[in-house]
């Protein structure tokens, strides 16, 4: 065959690819939109049915989701400037909506929260129940800094993650004379401790929390200030919202380096047999207590951003139960999955918003959806995919 029509072949084969990525893409920011949006529970429960048969039909036809997966990596160059693009003029399509747009702020870091642990619990097998507590160090150290020394909003990131790093090894440290179920219970542990003493510390500000915690500014742009932009308006939340959106890109790009880096490939054996991974040369103990560090990082900056949004934080924040909700994200979304883990936390902090017409039982309507779509995809809504170690 000629070089021409291997060429032409070669761009009708991709034809496909791309439209697939435009439907699938486009298809998914219009659903979240709607149910965003959705005030009226029949509506809401609509969308939800309709987002389980759309998971079903993935579960009875793998052969749709095969197809799926190929066109975004054959055409991930589109698909990654298209979801840029998307991101970029979704806050123009709410209309305005505020609550719309906390909703999101909120699912973004959580996003992050749970990106974070599934370098754990997904990628090791590290049961964590401590990254609601290392989220709580990151808020605490930069609003501390902020309210007591004046120092800037970009100057308090660097500062609570590093905070929080080191609070992460201090716990990697001892955790690891410790396994699986004893394990969780070391960081349940270390949970608790730093719940109360952010409880009972005066200069936490003890059950009370810190107040007035000051808006961040760039190139003299307060956040608490609307974005106008030709003429189109934006409210002050949209600030957070790119700034949220913004690290978790950062979280995605380090999810993808370090699951095709020696580190993950040394997580995913730990993960798979942690015998055999020492008899492999591989320093267990080491690459465990690094994923105590990166989930600590991430963690804190998630924490820096809530604590500035919100400009308000107690300890009620940064309870055991964000540390279990955090973690069903994961697990729901699909273990060692970006994309499952970052659905599953997405889903996990709207339902509780969207079922607030049922008053005291919207917990359990919730739990009962979660259950259901488990039962749907047992494994998780994109669950672990098989490593490919050929050319990528």
């Amino acid at each position: 065959m000629s070089t021409t029509t291997l060429t032409h072949v070669q761009s009708r084969a991709a034809l496909p690819a791309g439209l697939t990525v435009v439907a699938t893409e486009i298809g998914g920011a219009a659903l979240l939109g709607a149910f965003l949006l959705a005030e009226a529970t029949p509506m809401v429960l609509a969308l939800l049915a309709l987002m389980g048969g759309l998971f079903a039909a993935l579960q009875l036809r793998p052969r749709i989701e095969e197809e799926i997966v190929r066109a975004f990596h054959e055409a991930r160059g589109l698909a990654t400037v298209l979801a840029v693009a998307i991101v970029l003029v979704y806050p123009f399509f709410l209309g305005g909506n505020t609550y719309a747009l906390h909703l999101l702020i909120v699912s973004l870091l959580y996003s992050v929260l749970a990106l974070a642990l599934n370098f754990q619990l997904g990628s090791a097998n590290i049961p964590n129940f401590a990254t609601g507590a290392t989220y709580g160090i990151g808020a605490y150290t930069s609003a501390l800094l902020a309210i007591h020394l004046g120092w800037s909003f970009w100057a308090t990131l660097p500062a609570a993650a590093i905070v929080a790093t080191l609070f992460g090894f201090l716990l990697g440290i001892p955790s690891m004379r410790t396994r699986d179920s004893y394990l969780a219970l070391v960081t349940i542990a270390f949970g608790i401790v730093i719940h109360q003493m952010l409880n009972n510390l005066s200069w936490t500000g003890g059950p009370n929390g810190l107040v007035g915690i000051p808006a961040p500014s760039l190139l003299g742009h307060s956040f608490m200030q609307p974005i106008e932009l030709f003429g189109l308006r934006l409210p002050s939340q949209a600030n957070f919202y790119y700034l949220s959106a913004a690290l978790l890109g950062l979280a995605i790009l380090s999810a993808k380096r370090l699951h095709e880096s020696r580190v993950g490939l040394a997580w995913n054996a730990i993960r798979a047999d942690e015998l055999a991974a020492k008899c492999q040369g591989i320093n267990v103990v080491w690459y465990k207590i690094l994923a105590f560090g990166v989930d600590a990082f991430l963690a804190a900056f998630a924490g820096t951003i809530y604590a500035f949004y919100i400009s308000y934080i107690s300890p009620d924040n940064f309870t055991f139960l964000v540390s279990v909700t955090i973690m069903t994200m994961v697990i729901v979304g699909g273990m060692d999955n970006t994309l499952g883990v970052i659905l599953g936390a997405f889903l996990l902090t709207m339902l509780p918003e969207k079922l607030r017409i049922f008053s005291d039982y919207r917990l359990l309507f919730v739990s009962v959806v979660v259950i259901l779509f488990l039962i749907l995809r047992p494994k998780g809504l994109f669950p672990q995919r098989q490593r490919h170690y050929g050319s990528q």
